[in-house]
């Protein structure tokens, strides 16, 4: 499939050409052209009209199979594009949604890119049926009046179906979900613009070899694994890359995947600390944005500057103190920013650092336990340890063990026949230093 890009960039309109290709490529185009224009958005074709006769000798010449524009089309704009250039117009947002349908995989992702898709067929194919009624003949995909209004119908029931099932999923997920509460499990959720290396991650975290390829997109199935953190029971969940200006009908169709970040206890943010500052800044404010939207950005934050082996230290260091200086005016509640590469597996810093962060989440206190008989000690010790962190033990007859632990886990304590007291030593989370 052979295609001619189109970028148009203005104050508002802030596009990156790297990305757009990155993305053309992803999708499976071949990059035959791209096109560029500096100017604000004309409302009858989104570039102005010099541009567009540049674009219609392109077409001629090249003969693409679509022409893809990096800027977003309103549904007029598309249908006045195609009009002029007899060739099939799509924007960002439908390409990205092309590209989500190749890497779909189960049933759940297949579900959401098809929500996604429908949500946004909706007003070109209500804007087929406007232009019909004013006595243009062309139709929606060569459909009649009668045709296009039918499937305008069928649209939204499918809508509806599919509504209905992914609620389903969330239900079961719920539920799978208070399972790994009550016994005493803590979430982690990897989250980051696309590309930034989560997936890698999660392989490096769980032992795991999960498909991890340098390309966008690569995972929008939620995968959940265990892995060790000082002996705590933690879980990882890898969720869809974000990416700069996520329109609401995606984030809308991946709910129930973006809500695995909604229920973490901890945020795991991860950025690619080899590329310029001006786009990991640009990738960071955008992934704020996401979760502003899901409205987690008071959740304990670790930042992790992935792919620190293809960067000098020096340089990791200075995004680091930047990307804190952005967290600070923003109010984030981030824990910490560390440097790693989940290629080579050079992770220690982040270990240090979700340990400090899971105790200071609100589900975490500090207890005296009391064991009266000794040969239970170690089981006891063995099981504080896998939940929280022990402070000071002092045996005797009795051996008294103060402890951070989950509030969760009391039950799973007092089945051994130990005693629990809560202490009035304030939470770590409260003047907790980070390290920073």
């Amino acid at each position: 499939m052979r295609a001619i890009g189109v970028i148009r960039k203005s104050r508002r309109d802030r596009v990156s050409r790297e990305e757009f290709e990155e993305l053309l490529r992803s999708a499976g185009y071949e990059v035959v052209a791209i096109l560029e224009q500096n100017r604000e958005e004309h409302p009858k074709y989104n570039i102005g009209k010099g541009k567009l006769e540049e674009l219609k000798e392109l077409v001629r010449e090249l003969e693409p199979d679509k022409v893809v524009f990096a800027n977003k089309l309103s549904p007029s704009q598309a249908y006045n594009l195609w009009k002029e250039l007899r060739v099939e117009v799509i924007d960002r947002w439908q390409l990205v949604l092309e590209i989500f349908e190749k890497r779909a995989h189960s049933k759940e992702a297949k579900l959401q890119v098809e929500l996604a898709s429908l949500q946004y067929e909706v007003p070109l194919v209500k804007e087929a049926i406007r232009r019909i009624k004013l006595g243009d003949r062309a139709g929606f995909k060569g459909m009649g009046e009668y045709q296009t209004q039918q499937y305008l119908k069928h649209i939204r029931y499918r809508m509806g179906r599919i509504r209905r099932e992914l609620e389903r999923v969330k239900a079961d997920r719920e539920v799978k979900r208070k399972r790994r509460e009550e016994v005493g499990f803590i979430l982690i959720a990897l989250a980051g613009y696309t590309n930034a290396g989560k997936s890698t991650l999660l392989n490096a975290l769980a032992g795991e070899d999960i498909e991890a390829r340098n390309q966008m997109f690569t995972t929008l199935d939620t995968t959940t694994r265990r892995f060790k953190l000082g002996g705590k029971r933690v879980l990882v969940t890898d969720t869809v890359g974000f990416i700069d200006g996520l329109p609401p009908f995606i984030v809308e169709a991946f709910h129930s995947t973006l809500e695995e970040i909604v229920k973490a206890d901890i945020i795991l943010l991860v950025l690619d600390a080899s590329e310029p500052w001006g786009e990991i800044r640009r990738k960071f404010l955008a992934s704020l944005g996401v979760l502003r939207e899901l409205k987690t950005l008071d959740r304990p934050m670790v930042v992790a500057l992935n792919k620190m082996d293809l960067t000098s230290w020096e340089d990791v260091h200075d995004k680091a103190e930047r990307v804190r200086e952005i967290a600070e005016e923003r109010g984030i509640n981030l824990r910490r920013v560390v440097s790693i590469s989940a290629k080579l597996g050079e992770l220690e810093e982040l270990y240090s650092a979700l340990e400090d962060a899971v105790l200071t989440l609100p589900k975490y206190g500090a207890f005296e336990i009391t064991v009266g008989e000794p040969e239970k000690v170690p089981q006891v010790m063995a099981l504080i340890n896998a939940i929280g962190e022990v402070l000071n033990v002092e045996y005797g007859e009795e051996t008294r063990i103060e402890a951070y632990i989950q509030t969760g886990m009391i039950k799973e304590l007092t089945r051994l026949g130990v005693g629990i007291r809560r202490l009035n030593q304030p939470h770590k989370g409260e003047g907790f230093e980070d390290g920073q």
